[in-house]
């Protein structure tokens, strides 16, 4: 197969997958890439329409092992037609558990034919200065491992003369997948004496729980905890001070310092 376009699609709330995502299509090599990114709510009234010649990488990010309900969501309003496609999930340096596999049924669900897929590091959310987890990943290194993924896959899809021909990729994870469990309602909150109200974090807030006119609200029911809001504020004055997600930072950051490798299914 000859490709010369492709489609990014992804959900990146704090931008590590979408990284990972164009380091792989730089490995690839294409004339041209669209893109279509499912963060913010704007994206529920997109055109998601990949035709069966184009070529699709499409990512998220792990939250407690699989993908988040409002990316799966976003994810089934796109159409393709036998569309190959490379599938990747990043995650915080624990584990990735079943949110390969549940992305590779929500592609296929949606028109794809997944024909290499992967699993790759980033920055976890609740990474801090005090509790790192992951902290500057995906790195150079990382990269690196992208865009030699990205080479092979092309060279992959160059060797399949039909894709009707593809087996299925061997991913691991478990059906019914692990349960998302019930999380009280929590979110991050404002330091009014640092905040100048420049509205940073409504704008990168994945379902628009935060409102900002004479202050800063935030709906804690519609928040997913991704914390795209503590990591853009300019001021740092967005911070998370829930006592259960420090707690859960600090046995992350010190039960999983050893550095974890991208894991590759071609």
């Amino acid at each position: 197969m000859n490709i010369n376009k492709a489609t990014l699609i992804c959900f990146s709330p704090t931008g590590t997958t979408k990284k990972i995502l164009t380091g792989i299509l730089e490995g690839f090599q294409v004339d041209t890439i669209r893109q279509i990114d499912l963060t913010l709510p704007a994206a529920k009234t997109g055109d998601f329409v990949i035709r069966q010649n184009d070529f699709a990488v499409i990512g998220a990010p792990v939250y407690a092992g699989r993908i988040p309900a409002v990316a799966a969501e976003r994810l089934k309003q796109l159409q393709a037609d036998k569309t190959p496609a490379v599938i990747v999930v990043l995650y915080g340096n624990r584990a990735f558990e079943d949110a390969l596999l549940e992305l590779s049924r929500l592609v296929k669900e949606a028109g794809f034919i997944p024909v290499a897929a992967a699993a790759f590091i980033g920055e976890h959310s609740y990474s801090t200065q005090v509790t790192p987890i992951a902290a500057g990943r995906p790195d150079a290194r990382d990269l690196m491992q992208a865009r030699d993924f990205g080479a092979r896959v092309r060279k992959k899809l160059a060797e399949i003369p039909n894709l009707d021909t593809t087996g299925a990729l061997p991913l691991p994870g478990n059906f019914p997948y692990k349960d998302y469990g019930a999380w009280p309602a929590m979110a991050p909150v404002i330091l009014e004496d640092l905040c100048n109200l420049c509205g940073q974090c409504a704008a990168v807030c994945p379902t628009a729980a935060i409102s900002v006119d004479t202050t800063v609200l935030t709906d804690k029911k519609q928040c997913i905890l991704c914390c795209a809001c503590v990591k853009s504020c300019p001021v740092e004055a967005c911070v998370m001070e829930e006592p259960l997600i420090k707690q859960i930072a600090q046995w992350l950051s010190t039960t999983f310092q050893e550095r974890k490798e991208p894991e590759i299914f071609l």
